[in-house]
């Protein structure tokens, strides 16, 4: 017997549940689309020696900072130069239709998001590195020829094996030479070397157009210039040729304190003034520390034990001059002789002399110490709300009454780096900015917030403190320029340039137009036409 009902009720359910299917098959299609179409397929079929990454992409949108996080569309990981200019010509030719940006990224050790791209591609620089790819050259005039994506430390160690060692470095040897040639990449050498980018012979950068050129002082100069201390915004640097010189043995390695600070600005400018002098000169500013003489001597001699146990450091600013001098382990007495005369010359606290002897590597390499012992205590991947300044010779004593006299005057979770160099090593034709004064002072509140940091040393205080600071030198029209730069308009871009801005400006109409470069930087937005 059948029953029609039932028979119409079963074909009825058998339609629904496939119609139910074809729906959510639809909808899968369709959730799939979606989550595909934000990657241009066209990525996907560039023929590329290296590859693209669409997943697992989390660490391009964190840095050192710790306080940004821009996630990318895709990572590039370049086999080749010849990969990044494939894919930087791909999005040029995509034209102002595409909202696709791209940043260059090193070791990430950018404070404020700069080599990051929000939903563009970030090229990890790191896989274009490699000591095969590095080629030292001996002669009258010694180089090295190395990737951009190349740390700096295994430049070092690959450039002793032939007794030479680039001339100017930055105080933490574990960051790409393209990233500190982008920026300036300064240290204790500076005063007399210049910095990084014054020891640069030629360049090959990719521009905004997917163009690969090799620049020097003759050849594509413009651009040569125009990247060394760019920001990323004209070009990507690819590779380098960096200058060398015989590189020393052993290093004497000092620090001298003071309670003055005229005093201690006064010695610091003689010493880069002077012919005869330091091979590398730093200070720092000392607030508030207890033990800081027993903290020393873990790794420094006293020069007088006995007279430094009255020095009482508590509650006390001071100033501390870092000095080295090199040296062969043959010339150990001269170097003595040599070194004496030049601190006779110097007003410090007597009892505060402390000489450590150290290898040259283990002097440049000091920083990676502390970075290994933060990183055993989980304190190395913390937010760092970094603040680097330079500022005029003139006002430096105005800054210090003002700012190490009132506003900073808690304990710094973090040194506070001072030192002044010669702007005659600067080369004007790049386009680093800094004050126009003959000398002028790098300072630098490296500031870190731990997650268990309260008080001055949280990081809403430390922000505001830095605020404060900058508010403090535009108040008093201070001439102060920041260096490692963050600002969120072009109209503080503009202020930052000064004079200089039209042609930072040319020159980004020149070599990357449709602002596709380092849009991290904040410097330029790329316009998009729904045309």
């Amino acid at each position: 017997m059948t029953y029609p009902s039932y028979s119409f009720t079963k074909q009825n359910n058998i339609l629904f549940i496939k119609s139910f299917m074809i729906l959510l098959l639809s909808c899968l299609t369709i959730r799939l689309d979606l989550c595909f179409s934000s990657v241009p397929s066209s990525l996907r079929a560039l023929p590329l020696d290296g590859h693209f990454s669409f997943d697992g992409i989390e660490f391009a949108s964190k840095d050192f900072g710790n306080r940004y996080n821009l996630p990318p569309l895709a990572v590039l990981h370049p086999n080749s130069t010849s990969d990044i200019a494939t894919t930087i010509r791909h999005v040029w030719q995509m034209g102002p239709g595409s909202e696709l940006t791209v940043a260059a990224r090193g070791h990430g050790h950018s404070l404020q998001g700069q080599s990051q791209a929000r939903n563009g591609i970030v090229i990890n620089m790191k896989s274009l590195g490699g000591g095969q790819k590095m080629q030292v050259h001996r002669g009258r005039f010694p180089y090295v020829d190395v990737s951009a994506g190349e740390l700096w430390i295994n430049i070092l160690q690959e450039c002793l094996k032939f007794g030479l060692a680039p001339r100017s470095w930055t105080d933490y040897l574990h960051l790409t030479v393209g990233g500190t040639l982008s920026n300036a990449g300064i240290s204790g050498q500076a005063f007399r070397h210049g910095p990084q980018i014054s020891n640069v012979q030629q360049l090959e950068v990719i521009t905004g157009r997917g163009k690969v050129v090799t620049c020097s002082q003759e050849k594509n100069a413009d651009l040569f210039h125009s990247v060394l201390g760019g920001l990323g915004q004209f070009g990507i640097i690819t590779r380098a040729r960096i200058s060398l010189e015989p590189a020393p043995n052993m290093v004497k390695w000092i620090r001298l304190l003071y309670s003055d600070f005229s005093t201690f600005s006064r010695d610091q400018e003689r010493l880069i003034s002077s012919e005869r002098t330091f091979d590398y000169i730093e200070g720092q500013v000392i607030i508030n520390r207890t033990n800081l003489i027993n903290d020393w001597k873990l790794s420094f001699k006293l020069q007088d034990p006995v007279e430094a146990q009255n020095f009482k450091s508590d509650g006390k600013t001071l100033f501390c001059l870092e000095l080295t001098k090199n040296f062969s382990p043959e010339n150990t007495d001269a170097a003595n002789e040599e070194i004496e005369s030049l601190l006779s010359q110097l007003s410090y606290i007597p009892s505060t002399l402390f000489i450590s002897e150290v290898s040259y590597v283990e002097f440049l390499d000091r920083v990676h110490r502390s970075e290994l012992t933060l990183r055993s205590k989980g304190l190395w991947d913390v937010p760092h709300p970094w603040l680097n300044l330079l500022i005029p010779c003139s006002k430096i004593h105005a800054f210090a009454e003002g700012v190490f006299g009132h506003i900073a005057r808690e304990t710094s979770n973090g040194p506070v780096l001072i030192y002044p160099v010669n702007k005659s090593k600067f080369d004007n034709r790049t386009s680093f900015v800094s004050p126009e004064e003959d000398i002028f002072y790098l300072v630098a509140f490296l500031s870190q917030a731990t997650p268990s940091s309260s008080g001055a040393n949280g990081l809403e205080n430390i922000l505001a403190r830095n605020r404060r600071i900058l508010d403090f030198c535009e108040a008093e029209q201070l001439g102060v320029k920041q260096y490692l730069p963050h600002y969120t308009t072009q109209e503080q871009w503009r202020s930052h340039f000064g004079a200089r801005w039209d042609v930072f400006m040319q020159r980004k109409s020149a070599y990357d137009p449709l602002a596709i470069l380092a849009p991290g930087q904040q410097i330029f937005q790329k316009t998009i036409s729904s045309s």
